[in-house]
């Protein structure tokens, strides 16, 4: 009876420490949405542990690795290329394109 009694009490203490801890998503998480040049728009989000960029672009979901770069960051895969500049410049090409310059939108 003990045993039981320790698992409801095991079980309700665990439900309100998650009910209590902020969304891991919205904690660890950064999305933008961007407009470029060209007409294109995408949404990119960055997750706190990771350091790919993660793309809804024409429709499809797309993973980017992070690559080397000499200034800012280069996150490059499947013939897309998104630059990021340390002065906060966003470029992107894909699709046979030329590169276009992208304006995060709020």
């Amino acid at each position: 009876m003990n045993c039981l009694k320790d698992m409801i009490f095991g079980a309700a203490l665990c439900a309100a420490a998650v009910a209590t801890i902020p969304s891991a998503v919205s904690a660890q998480s950064s999305f933008r949405n961007y407009r470029c040049a060209d007409g294109s728009q995408f949404v990119v989000g960055f997750f706190e542990y990771d350091k790919r960029a993660h793309l809804q672009l024409d429709g499809k979901a797309l993973t980017l690795p992070k690559r080397v770069a000499l200034t800012g960051s280069r996150y490059q895969a499947k013939g897309v290329t998104l630059r990021i500049s340390k002065a906060g410049v966003v470029t992107l090409k894909h699709a046979r394109r030329k590169t276009t310059t992208c304006e995060q939108q709020t």
